[in-house]
């Protein structure tokens, strides 16, 4: 029987604004404010801000961990949510991806879990749709 004990969100976001991408402050704020979005509790936040460009943050949740690097040359940011038990993974990535102004937001989710059968495939990725993101902020 298989158990299914949290979900797992692998994101890729583009167009978002350079500024926002290379600013810690800014990741950070966005990072605090996607955990309360999604309902989980914050454990521990780190935040590196590289040179010449990019962030890289982790904040450690009691029910997981979301993380995030950008490549603001890019436009670009990379992320996964992974919560088990309480909270809502995708409303804490509809925050962050508004608060980073991504324009375009792929979602692959991916059902974690145990059992005597292996876990479901990851679903195929979902663009996380513009009117979805502009309700989040």
């Amino acid at each position: 029987m298989q158990k299914n004990i949290g979900t797992h969100l692998i994101v890729d976001a583009w167009e978002a604004p350079d500024s926002l991408l290379n600013d810690p402050e800014c990741i950070r704020q966005a990072l605090l404010d996607a955990v309360s979005a999604g309902g989980a509790t914050l454990i521990d936040l780190c935040v590196h801000q590289f040179s010449p460009h990019g962030v890289t943050a982790t904040a450690t949740l009691a029910e997981s961990h979301i993380a995030i690097h950008t490549w603001p040359e890019h436009g670009y940011f990379a992320a996964d949510f992974f919560f088990c038990g309480a909270g809502e993974p995708r409303k804490a990535l509809e925050f962050l991806a508004a608060a980073l102004k991504a324009e375009r937001v792929n979602v692959t989710e991916l059902p974690r879990g145990f059992g005597d059968r292996p876990v479901p495939h990851a679903s195929e990725p979902t663009e996380l749709t513009p009117a979805i993101v502009s309700a989040a902020s």
